[in-house]
């Protein structure tokens, strides 16, 4: 069972010659199949911790550890093989390249991995036909609703099979209708796959769907539901 842990991470940032602390002494816990939701007001630090777990930034002190590993004991080009194999990412903007079909976005990690192979070819369809954008796949960005470029960008985060999904405000952008079929896709995913989400969101509706809530406030980290 793939396990995920903070131990007692700090961040913290200098601005304008002072120290300003984001994140105190964060622990938390994360397994395989597990669904947790992180809230807390614009500027409290959910994106930077989500950054950190994922091996995106590096705390200020502390340990992560991804199967009792060490994270920040490792080289930069390890830590991004263990990210690429393990982890998604899916943020409130799609992130999608322009110049780039909507299957050659999604086919980037393959390419980054060197497995571009014929069965995970096949595997990218079947994703693409799940979340209904297959029909759209020779199409450019430019061409798709926002709805669409999300579920993409999905796509994109689920084709090499993650582990662990990390969302920040996956849904920020979208309308009512557009964030509930992508918030019912994502918890489906993740019964089905047995992936484990990981989101930072003020969506009200979408936190029900989590197991575990925690709320950072004032860089200190809570369980709501305990």
């Amino acid at each position: 069972m793939n396990k995920l842990q903070c131990i007692d991470i700090c961040k913290s940032f200098n601005v304008n010659n002072e120290s300003l602390s984001v994140l105190e002494n964060i622990n938390i816990s994360i397994e395989e199949n597990e669904r947790i939701a992180i809230s807390g007001k614009s500027g409290a630090g959910k994106s930077t911790l989500l950054h950190i777990m994922a091996g995106l930034d590096k705390p200020s002190s502390g340990l992560i550890r991804f199967n009792n590993n060490s994270l920040l004991d490792l080289k930069n080009n390890k830590i991004s093989k263990i990210r690429l194999l393990n982890f998604g990412f899916v943020y409130q903007f799609h992130h999608l390249l322009d110049d780039l079909t909507i299957e050659e976005n999604i086919h980037i990690p393959l390419l980054l991995n060197n497995s571009l192979s014929k069965s995970n070819i096949s595997r990218s369809i079947e994703i693409m036909k799940y979340l209904d954008i297959y029909d759209r796949k020779d199409h450019l960005p430019w061409k798709l609703s926002g709805g669409e470029k999300q579920r993409a960008a999905i796509a994109r985060a689920l084709i090499n099979n993650p582990k662990f999904l990390f969302l920040d405000e996956p849904t920020g952008n979208l309308d009512y209708e557009n964030a509930k079929h992508i918030q019912e896709l994502l918890i489906e995913m993740s019964n089905k796959h047995g992936i484990a989400l990981i989101t930072a969101t003020h969506d009200n509706e979408f936190i029900k769907a989590f197991k575990k809530v925690y709320k950072l406030s004032e860089s200190k980290l809570s369980e709501l539901n305990e």
